[in-house]
């Protein structure tokens, strides 16, 4: 098992000097998003997002009922903490459910190289293949990117188990360790609203046991998902570069039919 760990702190947005570490691109985006205040999207596109990552985990899952189906849960659990209203969530589980008429939704993945050659990978919902193709394709070459084919850039990413674990008031190493010891891969560590939180990697397949062994050693287990985790980086070096990356990444995240973007950039905290 590779004892990696990438340690990252919201307030500064710096990555530590800690022998055990890997860079996660798509972690550290969502890092820099919150640190620099951006919201993600507006409040009725944010609710689009949700309510098809809600109908697409009900359709992938076979239930809508969210204590057997595990990604229902975390889109659920998303869409309450932006206060999505019960109606709404019940109207995409429905959806999904083929309960309700209306447009089918299908699961996207794009692949391409943005500024710098950063490689992207861009996880969407859409009723309509060829409109988002054709939408992700212009943002990609408008903005000093290339979209490029199946498989150009998904080898460098793995799929893995991500765990969003809040402290249980150990000290910072100790809790790391013993992460570790439950069966993590990688342990990033980062401070929310004071609060000492850390994502957990671990095999995809091990997703739901690993969250289980979490929460029974005390912790408090808020999000549990698939993410594509980098395993080669890209260095980005100067402001204007860096710049232009994050500005890619977020209008790639403003697009109604993206629910999600990987990257595998390495920035610095002088930069942002």
């Amino acid at each position: 098992m590779g004892h990696k760990q990438t340690l990252f702190n919201l307030e500064k947005i710096s990555v530590a000097s800690y022998d055990l570490k890997i860079m996660s691109g798509h972690s550290k985006w969502s890092t820099i998003k919150r640190q620099k205040g951006v919201a993600d999207i507006k409040r009725g596109q944010t609710f689009t997002k949700l309510a098809n990552a809600i109908t697409i985990a009900v359709k992938m899952g076979g239930s809508g009922d969210p204590e057997s189906n595990p990604r229902l849960r975390v889109a659920a659990d998303a869409a309450r903490a932006v206060n999505m209203p019960k109606e709404n969530i019940q109207r995409a589980i429905d959806r999904g459910l083929g309960k309700l008429p209306g447009q089918t939704l299908e699961e996207v993945l794009y692949e391409g190289f943005g500024p710098s050659k950063v490689a992207f990978l861009v996880e969407g919902v859409t009723d309509n293949k060829m409109r988002t193709l054709q939408e992700i394709k212009n943002i990609f070459e408008r903005n000093g990117g290339s979209l490029a084919g199946q498989g150009s850039v998904a080898y460098m990413f793995d799929r893995k188990g991500e765990i969003r674990v809040k402290s249980k008031g150990g000290g910072l190493e100790d809790e790391i360790l013993e992460l570790i010891d439950l069966g993590a891969e990688d342990v990033e560590d980062y401070k929310e609203d004071n609060i000492q939180k850390y994502l957990v990697y671990t095999e995809s397949s091990e997703l739901n046991t690993m969250g289980n062994k979490i929460t029974q050693a005390g912790y408090g287990v808020e999000s549990q998902e698939l993410v594509f985790k980098p395993n080669v980086l890209v260095a980005i070096n100067d402001a204007e570069s860096a710049k232009k990356v994050l500005d890619f990444a977020a209008k790639l995240e403003d697009s109604d039919d993206v629910q999600k973007v990987y990257a595998n950039f390495d920035i610095p905290e002088e930069l942002i």
